[in-house]
Parts: structure tokens; sequence; C-alpha cells
């Protein structure tokens, strides 16, 4: 007996389970409006605003997290899909399967896992084709990534499904009986407001956590200026600490690997390189010039050639001191400065020029950074 149940048998008051959506799909005519799909959309729309706004806001051009987009959503919708096909094969393929229903997205079942990673090689070919930093590009759009996770899941609601085992707590889930007409359909139908169980609220769970995490990945980057792909990681090391444990509350079906459920032993594994990223990538932040298209930054392999282009971001950032703004006043004078050969005919130039020769080594850093400054 829930405590539903017990409470309208002993005239108490009822406790407020959450009920679930009457239906999922409306139709137009002929056209089904999806919620799941809408939520989707929705979420990845509020990525692109979020990650627009960073992107910018760390001297990116403008415009690019859009045109990288065009290429890491169409990516990741199919590696999420592709997931989840390969994770429930037996579902579409096996005996009593529906084959027809792999490519059917709207019904549901995009694994995020495979919606990240495919993504990600989208994103860096767009990334390589605009000659843009993927890392940086990634720490730009981490948190609205976060974002659109948590909205998505508003479609896992819509739709009565990835919830979690049964329960007697008061914010559980109610779970409808769902037709199409006579048939039922727990997809596609509507609510006949038989309950069938109370469920723990997994998707509820997961969205509330994924809201923290990017409220978390937006203080950690305001406050220590987190780049070179280490708040992406943060991001993906987040998102898998939270889902390993969201996952023990499940016991639908799922494939499972050494007696795990193969989401929980992707979250884990995926945390372990995600925390070994953040803790051994190039500390510091690009700058805005090495965010400008053109810039050329060396593959992850190069362990060397990566330190030395972060510590070129780490020198340019740094506060310009008396000796940087000097060669400006020296520009007005001949760069020798006294051309004429008296002794006394250019001494304040004569005076300045020799902290220059001493500052060479410093300018020529920020030369390689601020392009077309100091080649007049």
């Amino acid at each position: 007996m829930t405590l539903r149940a017990l409470a309208e048998s002993t005239g108490a008051d009822v406790l407020a389970y959450i009920p679930s959506p009457a239906r999922g799909v409306w139709y137009l005519g002929p056209f089904p409006l999806r919620a799941y799909a809408l939520c989707i959309i929705i979420g990845i729309v509020a990525a692109i605003w979020l990650g627009e706004k960073r992107w910018q806001a760390r001297g990116g051009q403008a415009g690019m997290v859009l045109d990288v987009a065009m290429f890491a959503v169409p990516f990741g919708l199919i590696g999420g899909r592709l997931y989840h096909v390969a994770t429930d094969w037996e579902k579409y393929f096996g005996p009593g399967g529906r084959p027809g229903d792999f490519w059917k997205v709207w019904q549901g079942g995009l694994g995020i896992w495979g919606a990240v990673a495919l993504g990600a090689f989208g994103a860096w070919i767009a990334c390589r084709m605009y000659r843009i930093p993927l890392p940086a590009f990634g720490d730009a759009v981490a948190p609205g990534i976060l974002l659109a996770q948590a909205i998505g899941r508003l479609g896992n609601y819509f739709n009565q499904e990835l919830y979690g085992r049964e329960t007697t707590l008061p914010w559980g889930l109610e779970i409808y009986e769902r037709y199409s007409g006579a048939t039922p359909d727990m997809m596609n139908g509507t609510s006949s407001g038989v309950i069938i169980k109370i469920v723990q609220p997994t998707f509820l769970y997961e969205m509330v956590w994924n809201l923290l995490g990017v409220a978390v990945l937006l203080y950690l980057d305001r406050k220590f200026r987190i780049g070179h792909g280490r708040l992406f990681a943060l991001y993906v090391a987040i998102y898998c600490f939270g889902r390993f444990f969201v996952e023990l509350l499940r016991d639908d079906e799922a494939t499972h690997i050494a007696g795990i459920r193969i989401n929980s032993f992707t979250s884990a594994v995926v945390f372990l390189c995600a925390v070994a990223y953040f803790v051994f990538a190039t500390k510091g932040r690009e700058t805005p010039e090495q965010l400008r298209p053109g810039i050329e930054r060396p593959w992850p392999w190069q362990l060397g050639a990566l330190r030395a282009f972060g510590a070129a971001g780490t020198v340019a950032s740094e506060p310009a001191g008396p000796a940087a703004s000097e060669p400006e006043a020296d520009s007005e004078s001949p760069s020798d400065g006294n051309e004429s050969g008296e002794p006394g005919d250019n001494t304040a130039e004569s005076g300045d020029s020799e902290p220059v020769a001493k500052d060479d080594v410093k300018l020529d850093k920020t030369d390689k950074v601020d392009s077309g400054k100091n080649d007049s």
C-alpha cells in the first residue's frame, strides 16, 4: 500500500505526489508536437545563447558559437542516438525487437555520452576550419551544455521515462496509464488517470544537480579564470559524479558490464579521465588574442609546445609595466636616439633608449600574441 492509499483509507491529508503530464504529444492537424523535441530544442538554444555570451566575454569573435554549433549539434544528435541504440540493442534488433524504430529520436533515447563525444568531434572539425582553439571553445560553452541537459530532462518527464524504483517518499512521481484510443501507448497516448506506480523522480534529481553544476561552473570560472579545456573537464566530472548516483536509484532494463549498469560504469570511467585532465592540463586561461581565428594551437600530444603556448598567454595577460609604454614615446624620434652626434642634443631620448634595450626579451614575448603592434 502506498502512502497515498494509506492516507485516503485513514482520512488523513493526502500527500502531494508529483503527477506526470497527461500526455507528451499534441497534434496540430496531422503534425505531432512533441514535448521531448521541444525541450531538446529549447536546451540547444539556451546553450548557444549562454555560450555566445561567454565566448565574446573572453574575447572571441561574435557569432562563432552558432557557427560551430551548426557542426556540433547534428553530430551530437547522431552520437546520442547511436549510443542509445548500441546500449539497448535488443530493443531494436533482438528477438521481438522493432528495427524500424532505431532512428525515431522523437520517441526518446539519446545517450548523453554519445552526444558529447560525437558533438565534440563535430566541434573539433569546425574549430579546425575556423582556426580557433577547441579547448577554449569548450570552456566557453561548458555551462551552457549542462544547462541544456537540465532542460532536456523535462522531456523525459513528459515521456514518463528514465524514472527510478518504486517509492513511498512524498515527492514520488506518479506514472499513469496512457492510451491511444483503446490501445495502450505510454509514449504517444493520453492518460486515463489510473496510476500504475509511484517511483523515484530521477529526472528531477538529475535536473537539479545539473542546474547546481551550472552555478558552480560559472562561479569557479569567474573566480579562478580557468582555461585550456579544464573548465570543460570540470563540467564532465560534475555531471558524471551526479549521474553515477542517480543510476543507483534506477531498476529499469539496462545493459550491464560485470553486473554494473553501463551508465554507472561509463560515469565512473569518464569521471576519472576528466579529473586527470583537469589536474594535468595547462593552467591559466587563453588571452583574447589567442581566441581570434588564425592562431595555431599545438596538438594535445605536443606537451612542450602546449606549455609554451600557455606561458605566452600568461605573459601577455600580465599588467604592462612602465617599460611597455616607452616604445611608443621613442617612436616619435629616430631609433638610435641621437642622430645629430652632438653630446647634449638629445639627452632625454638617449636616456630613455637604454631601458628599451633591456626589455627587448619581454617585448618579444608579447609580440607573438599582440600581432602588428610593434611591426613598424
